[in-house]
C-alpha cells in the first residue's frame, strides 16, 4: 500500500476505536465513580503522576528516535533491537529506584499502588518497541484493534471487582490487564518482531543523543501535564485529589470524541503543505476553527447540565466537584488546538519553540497555583490550569504567525458570541416558572435551547465556514466516510 493508502487507512481505524473506546470508558468512569470510595481516587491518580513524570526519564526520548528516520535507524530490525536493549537497562534503573523509594513511604496504600504501577509501567513500555515499529510503518489497524479489545476487558475487570468492593484494586486491574493484553497482542500472537537484544555504539550514540534533545521536551510535557495533580495531592488534604481528578477526568471526554481524530491527521496535513505557504495557512485556519467550533459546541453542553450530571450519573458525593469540572471544561476547549500548533512547528522543523512556549507555561501554572490554590482549593487549581493553557494557545498563535498567516478575530469571536447567546439561554430558560424541578427535565430543556441557539449563530454569521465544519466531520468519522468521495491529498 501506498502512504496515502495506509494513512486513510490508519485514520479510519485509529477515529473507530477511538469512538468506540471513549463511550466504553466513560461509561466505566461513572460506574466506578458511583461503586469506589473517594478516598481510592484521591490515592491511585496521585500515584500515576509520579509515574508518569519519572517514567520519562526511564524513556529518555528513545521512542522518537525510533521512530525518526535516519541511517542509524534504517535498519528497521537492527534498530528496534537497540531501541528494546536501552528501553530494557534504563526501565530496570527506574523500576529498581521506584520500587526502594515506594517502601519508605509510611501510607501503605500509596506504597502498595505505586509498586503495582511500576510493574505493569515497566511491562508495557517494554513491548513498546513492535507497536513503534507499526507506527512507524504508518499501520495503526493492529494498534486500534488492541486498544480497543484492551478498552473492553480492562472494563469488564475493573466494574467487577469495583461490585465486588475491591476498592483500589478496581483501578489497578485495569493496569495489570493492559500489561498482561500488550505482551499477548505484540509478543505472542503473530509477532511482527521477535524481542532480541543488540549493541552497537554508533546505533547507541545515535538513540542516546537524540533522545537526550527529546527528553526535555517530554519532560515539559509531563510537568504541564501532572503538576496540578501532584500540587493538589500533596497540599490541600484528603480527597481534594478524588473531586479534582474526576472533574479533569470528565472534563475532557468531550475533547476526545471529535479532537483525537483531527490531532492524529494534523500532523501530516501540515507536513505535507510545509512548503506551500497559503495552502498551509489554510489547512492550519481550517483545522482549528473546527476545533474551536465542536470544543465550544461540547463543552457548552456539559457547562450547562454539570450539576445534573454529577447528580444522576455520579451521585451527590461528588458535588463538590462542580465548580472545577465547569472550569476545566476551558481546558476541553483549547488543548486540542495546543496540539495541532505543536505538529506546525514540528513540520516547519521548528520545535524549539515549543518548549520555550512549555517552559513559561510551566512558569504560569506554578505561579497560579501557589496564589490561587490556597484560598480556593480545587476551584484555584482549574484556574491556574486554565491561565496557564490561554497564556500558552496564546505565546504558540503568536509565533505560528511566522509560518502561517490567519485571523484570531475570525478564529474566535463567532464561536465566542455562539457560546455566550446559547449559555446565557440555557440558564435563563430554568428559571421560568413552567421548568419542573427535575434534573432529566432541566438537562434536556438546556440542551435543546442551547444546540440550536449555537448553531444558530454560527450559520447566521459564517455559513461557508460552518458548512465546511460539517464536512470535515463527515469526512473524519469513519460512519460517513463513502469510497472514492476523498482524496488521498486531502486525507493527508
Amino acid at each position: 500500500m501506498t502512504l496515502a493508502r495506509r494513512s486513510l487507512s490508519s485514520a479510519t481505524w485509529n477515529s473507530a476505536s477511538n469512538l468506540l473506546q471513549v463511550i466504553i470508558s466513560f461509561i466505566r468512569s461513572i460506574l466506578l465513580a458511583r461503586w469506589v470510595a473517594l478516598e481510592v481516587f484521591d490515592v491511585y491518580p496521585l500515584a500515576n503522576s509520579i509515574i508518569a513524570v519519572t517514567a520519562v526519564f526511564a524513556n529518555f526520548g528513545l521512542d522518537s528516535a525510533l521512530i525518526h528516520r535516519a541511517p542509524e535507524s534504517q535498519d528497521e530490525g537492527e534498530a528496534a533491537a537497540i531501541h528494546f536493549t536501552l528501553r530494557n537497562l534504563l526501565g530496570l534503573v527506574w523500576a529498581a529506584l521506584m520500587v526502594g523509594a515506594a517502601f519508605l513511604l509510611e501510607d501503605e496504600l500509596l506504597r502498595l499502588t505505586l509498586i503495582v504501577l511500576t510493574v505493569t509501567t515497566l511491562i508495557k513500555r517494554t513491548v513498546q518497541t513492535p507497536r513503534l515499529i507499526l507506527t512507524r510503518r504508518v499501520v495503526h489497524k493492529r494498534l486500534a484493534a488492541v486498544e480497543f479489545v484492551n478498552t473492553v476487558l480492562t472494563t469488564a475487570v475493573a466494574l467487577s471487582l469495583a461490585w465486588y468492593g475491591a476498592g483500589i484494586w478496581a483501578l489497578l486491574s485495569t493496569d495489570v490487564i493492559t500489561a498482561v493484553v500488550f505482551v499477548l497482542a505484540y509478543f505472542v500472537y503473530k509477532p511482527i518482531w521477535k524481542p532480541r537484544l543488540s549493541w552497537s555504539v554508533d546505533r547507541i550514540r545515535y538513540f542516546l543523543c537524540f533522545g537526550g534533545r527529546k527528553v526535555w521536551a517530554d519532560a515539559s510535557v509531563q510537568a504541564l501535564d501532572r503538576l496540578d495533580d501532584l500540587w493538589t495531592g500533596f497540599t490541600l488534604g484528603d480527597l481534594a485529589l478524588a473531586y479534582y481528578s474526576r472533574a479533569y477526568r470528565f472534563a475532557t471526554y468531550p475533547r476526545m470524541i471529535l479532537a483525537s481524530p483531527i490531532n492524529l491527521v494534523a500532523g501530516g496535513t501540515y507536513a505535507e503543505l510545509k512548503e506551500d505557504r497559503v495552502r498551509l495557512s489554510k489547512a492550519f485556519f481550517r483545522t482549528n476553527a473546527f476545533l474551536v467550533r465542536t470544543g465550544f459546541l461540547l463543552a457548552g453542553i456539559f457547562a450547562l447540565v454539570a450539576r445534573e450530571f454529577i447528580m444522576l450519573a455520579l451521585g451527590d458525593k461528588w458535588l463538590p466537584m462542580l465548580d472545577a469540572f465547569r472550569l476545566m471544561l476551558i481546558f476541553t476547549m483549547l488543548d486540542p488546538m495546543k496540539l495541532t500548533i505543536a505538529d506546525l512547528f514540528v513540520a516547519v522543523g521548528r520545535p524549539e519553540k515549543i518548549v520555550r512556549a512549555r517552559v513559561v507555561q510551566l512558569l504560569v501554572m506554578a505561579g497560579g497555583l501557589i496564589l490561587l490554590a490556597p484560598p480556593l482549593k480545587i476551584t484555584g487549581v482549574a484556574l491556574a490550569v486554565d491561565i496557564m493553557l490561554v497564556v500558552g494557545i496564546g505565546l504558540l498563535l503568536r509565533q505560528a504567525r511566522e509560518f502561517v498567516r490567519f485571523s484570531v478575530r475570525q478564529l474566535f469571536l463567532v464561536p465566542v458570541l455562539a457560546l455566550a447567546v446559547g449559555l446565557s439561554a440555557g440558564f435563563l430558560i430554568v428559571r421560568a416558572p413552567f421548568i419542573p424541578e427535575s434534573h432529566w427535565v432541566t438537562a434536556l430543556v438546556k440542551t435543546a435551547v442551547f444546540v440550536p441557539l449555537y448553531g444558530g449563530v454560527l450559520l447566521l454569521l459564517e455559513w461557508r465556514q460552518t458548512m465546511r465544519m460539517v464536512e470535515l466531520f463527515l469526512n473524519i468519522m469513519p460512519f460517513f466516510k463513502r469510497k472514492n468521495k476523498i482524496s488521498s491529498k486531502e486525507i493527508k
